[in-house]
């Protein structure tokens, strides 16, 4: 299991951002799926915090389904900060690690996209967005399951802390009442493992490695997946929470 530093992690999304948003298939889907079901439950948010904004993939899905006055952008990257504001020009943009900046006020909303599988506690994170929520706030997120990635956890052993449904709201059911709460899998299929290999490098989630893959190590994990795989194919298992601050707790 990896546990990997902000860095890192920094390192290889600065290196795949210009070409997130064609490969990011799964991530534009949740990023629909998270707008539709908070707006089923509430449209209208004073102040909304998105962390990991990344390309403006969830951006303008809040744009279209959201009513707010004040938006906060946060991303590891500066460089979000590019595509993010042409979406909503006005927007406040605070870069660095989620779990170390501090908004100047809290939010109404805090929602996110397919980013907390990252951080190794997910409890860390949790904590966060209950400290920076308002009375009665709402928090939306999507992340994934134990069953994502599956074929490159047998093949290299590589995975990071995932965390099934039931388990992520354990974690939250202390400080927040569950509104939705829905787990799936998704198989995405490639021609061969080196594009399947494309496909993540260009999703930031060679971030796993914390080493570079050599010629060597590409090559061979093509040649074990075709003796373990007949099609080459990855498993997506992703999970969407939306829970609300108990009222009375800080």
């Amino acid at each position: 299991m990896q546990i990997l530093n902000s860095k890192t992690i920094k390192k290889q999304f600065e290196k795949s951002l210009d070409k997130y948003d064609e490969n990011a298939v799964i991530q534009k889907d949740l990023a629909r799926k998270l707008t539709d079901e908070t707006a089923k439950i509430r449209t209208d948010f004073p102040i909304i915090l998105e962390l990991g904004s990344g390309t403006g993939i969830l951006t303008r899905q809040i744009k279209s389904h959201l009513i707010f006055q004040k938006f906060y952008a946060n991303d590891l990257l500066e460089k979000s900060k590019n595509y993010v504001q042409k979406i909503i020009p006005d927007l406040n943009f605070i870069a660095g690690n989620a779990l170390r900046i501090k908004p100047p006020v809290k939010a109404d909303l805090i929602i996110s996209n397919a980013m907390f599988q990252w951080f190794y506690n997910l409890s860390d994170i949790i904590n966060y967005c209950k400290k920076f929520l308002n009375n009665d706030g709402i928090l939306v997120f999507s992340t994934f399951g134990k069953e994502n990635f599956r074929e490159l956890k047998e093949i290299s052993g590589l995975t990071l802390n995932y965390r099934s449904k039931d388990e992520i709201i354990r974690i939250l059911e202390s400080d927040f009442e569950i509104l939705h709460a829905y787990e799936y899998t998704q198989i995405m299929n490639f021609e061969n493992p080196l594009a399947l290999l494309s496909h993540m490098k260009n999703t930031g989630v060679n971030s796993l490695a914390s080493n570079i893959w050599t010629i060597k190590d590409v090559k061979n994990f093509c040649e074990k997946y075709l003796e373990k795989y007949d099609t080459p194919h990855l498993t997506y298992n992703p999970v969407i929470i939306i829970a609300k601050l108990k009222s009375g707790l800080k």
